[in-house]
């Protein structure tokens, strides 16, 4: 009966002791640990993530004509006859007009007979030197007399030089009476009629030839993508009148500084137009695939805290404590906004934060993909 006492009494000390020394503590602990996560803010996180590699840079442009020239007269005189209109192609050498040059007709005349008669006094000037010089021999003559004979004729073969010169000048002109096409291409303007007076240099343009089998735009590329650009990027050209086409294109060219006052990089882009659907003067969107070598973090527009300190991100540190952190933000996407500058890839950032955050706070990270999980 005593063993049996001893027995009970003994299990008895020795529950007591389980309790005392074992479940009771765990008991605090867990209802410490309850009392403390209950006071702890519960945020959502998301974490930081870089962009895509490649970009697409979207810029407005104008289509040019390869080469735009205006045709304009080289004489003086009156429309005779055009032979092209607007919208007709050409070849070069064609013939687009021929004028009237009447005065210029009447001093070719002139010059080729001042040629002839130039020509005969140089003849007579030949023949009498020579005289002179064999009398010379039979010292027959004076020297100077000599001397002055050859003067002579060196005078007549300089004027039938000058002759000729004048001759060729307004056979050119002459020839400048049919105008012609410089390049192969298209007649974009007709300025011309027949008996419209022409004044060589000052007067208006006759036609208007532009080449457009390729054409070119001119874009502004802001300094943050200069790095990216080479000659033989790809791009796309959108235009508004053909809305589900893309017309490939590349960059032919760039220049070699940035323009100081928008801190841009002008860039020639070539496309082809060889079925000539597009036209110069039309407006574009030029899309250009850039590849970032070192692509900025997007992070979602509402997670930035906007303070007269500047522009802030709340991240959650290994600890699960709330760091403030200064960053330089980029671009805005609208849901989405680039940091330039002062957070890391995959950092934890809070979605939406209070103003109640504060730096070094304790809190409960909940990842959004989670939090949404449980919404739905």
């Amino acid at each position: 009966m005593k063993f049996r006492t001893f027995v009970i009494v003994l299990v008895v000390v020795l529950g007591a002791a389980v309790y005392i020394f074992g479940v009771r503590p765990r008991r605090q602990s867990a209802a410490e640990l309850t009392a403390g996560t209950a006071d702890k803010p519960r945020v959502e996180v998301t974490l930081a993530r870089r962009a895509n590699a490649v970009d697409n840079l979207l810029l407005p442009g104008t289509l040019q004509a390869f080469v735009d020239t205006p045709i304009r007269a080289r004489t003086n005189g009156y429309i005779a006859k055009w032979l092209v209109d607007i919208g007709d192609r050409v070849k070069a050498g064609q013939t687009l007009a021929v004028i009237e040059s009447p005065e210029v007709d009447r001093e070719l005349n002139q010059t080729r007979a001042s040629l002839e008669q130039a020509q005969a006094n140089l003849e007579l000037a030949r023949v009498t030197a020579e005289r002179w010089k064999t009398l010379g021999l039979q010292n027959a003559v004076a020297r100077q007399d000599i001397d002055q004979k050859n003067a002579d004729y060196e005078a007549r073969r300089a004027d039938v030089d000058a002759a000729k010169a004048n001759v060729e000048r307004l056979e050119q002109l002459k020839g400048f009476e049919t105008v012609v096409a410089p390049f192969d291409g298209v007649i974009s303007t007709r300025n011309v009629d027949i008996g419209i007076l022409i004044t060589a240099g000052s007067g208006p343009e006759l036609f208007h030839l532009s080449q457009s089998d390729t054409l070119r735009a001119y874009l502004n590329v802001p300094q943050r993508y200069v790095p990216d650009i080479h000659v033989g990027l790809s791009v796309d050209v959108e235009i508004a009148e053909f809305p589900h086409e893309r017309f490939p294109g590349k960059v032919a060219r760039y220049a070699g500084a940035l323009d100081a006052a928008s801190r841009t990089l002008q860039v020639e882009v070539e496309i082809p137009n060889r079925d000539g659907r597009l036209f110069a003067g039309m407006f574009c969107e030029v899309r250009l695939h850039l590849t970032t070598v070192n692509p900025p973090i997007l992070i979602p527009s509402n997670d930035a805290i906007i303070r007269s300190a500047g522009t802030l991100v709340a991240v959650v540190a290994d600890n699960n404590t709330i760091h403030l952190q200064a960053v330089k933000l980029g671009r805005d996407f609208g849901t989405q906004i680039e940091v330039l500058d002062g957070l890391l890839e995959n950092a934890r950032i809070v979605e939406n934060p209070t103003d109640t955050l504060s730096e070094g706070e304790a809190v409960e990270p909940i990842p959004v993909a989670v939090a949404e999980g449980a919404k739905r």
